[in-house]
């Protein structure tokens, strides 16, 4: 098993990142991740405007997968996240859906005891470990992405589905696939609607697997019920247009049905779910039941290019 350690990190994805570690299809990668603060915040008084804010969101890697090419798919199994015993969260001004209210900026050191982040004496919220930022290197055409952000590469996504058990699947831009991950969240609500989910540093289990002459155009997140594609765009209103766009398209292909059916039939049962609305983009889900058609189905129906 091979492992990478987290001070290799990115903090942009681009077509001309340098691997850091080689595996084989296959093969189990274990990847320790820090906090979107880079471990910067350890005490409740520190005010955030004295951290080095080139230090944010970095990524752990990137890993070169042997026999990826542009035109397959990278499938990452996520098998574990075994979280850090101490998480951070912070409120700042004019940051996150009501930071126009914020008048006491604040930042809140939280320990995890036994499966629980114990926010004060009354509360204990169960943890529920989660992957922020992971991607892979974007098209030559899109350019170059920073870590905070999300794309058709992945990057932030800040999608609760990440999680132990999940399987992404995405579109090989450049050769070995070239994946990097980080921000990890012991855990967050969908919107993540402060700024911060609860940032904490990570040890991360993949399995990292090629799937030949398959190409989607956004990220997909498989969990033990629905198929997901994850998207992103300017607006709200842009993200869930591509996100329900893909999700029918795939329903009309793999059910081999009638566009106009299969967007009755998306009306019918797909979720679509808000991943987060504080980055430089916004990032919708939309979730096809599997008992309606399986993510096998979905990338067996995929034409490759």
């Amino acid at each position: 098993m091979k492992k990478v350690t987290g001070e290799k990190v990115i903090y942009k994805f681009s077509n001309e990142m340098e691997p850091v570690v080689t595996v084989v299809q296959g093969e189990i990668v274990e990847v320790h991740t820090n906090d979107c603060f880079f471990q910067q915040i350890y005490d409740e008084s520190q005010i955030l405007e004295s951290i080095d804010y080139d230090l944010l969101n970095p990524a752990t890697g990137p890993i070169y997968v042997e026999g990826a090419e542009p035109g397959d798919l990278l499938k990452v199994k996520v098998l574990d996240i075994e979280v850090d015993s101490k998480s951070v969260a912070a409120v700042v001004a004019g940051e996150g859906v009501l930071g126009e209210q914020v008048k006491n900026p604040k930042v809140r050191i939280i320990n995890i005891v036994d499966g629980f982040a114990i926010y004060d004496k009354h509360i204990k919220i169960p943890i529920d470990p989660m992957i922020g930022v992971i991607g892979v290197a974007p098209a030559e055409e899109d350019g170059e992405w920073a870590t905070n952000s999300p794309w058709k590469h992945g990057g932030n996504m800040d999608t609760t589905d990440i999680r132990t058990g999940s399987t992404l699947y995405f579109s090989v831009n450049q050769k070995g696939a070239l994946l990097a991950l980080g921000d990890c969240h012991a855990a967050m609500g969908d919107g993540e609607m402060c700024f911060t989910g609860l940032e904490v540093p990570a040890k991360v289990l993949l399995k990292l697997e090629v799937i030949k002459s398959k190409s989607i155009k956004w990220p997909i997140v498989e969990t033990k019920d629905h198929t997901m594609i994850i998207a992103s765009g300017d607006s709200i209103d842009e993200a869930i247009y591509e996100a329900s766009n893909q999700a029918i398209g795939h329903m009309r292909d793999s059910l081999d049905i009638q566009w106009e059916d299969a967007y009755i039939l998306g009306s019918l049962v797909v979720d679509l779910k808000v991943s987060q609305v504080v980055d430089p983009k916004v990032t919708v889900r939309a979730a096809i039941p599997k008992n309606i058609v399986s993510t096998k189905q979905i990338i067996e129906s995929i034409v490759g290019q």
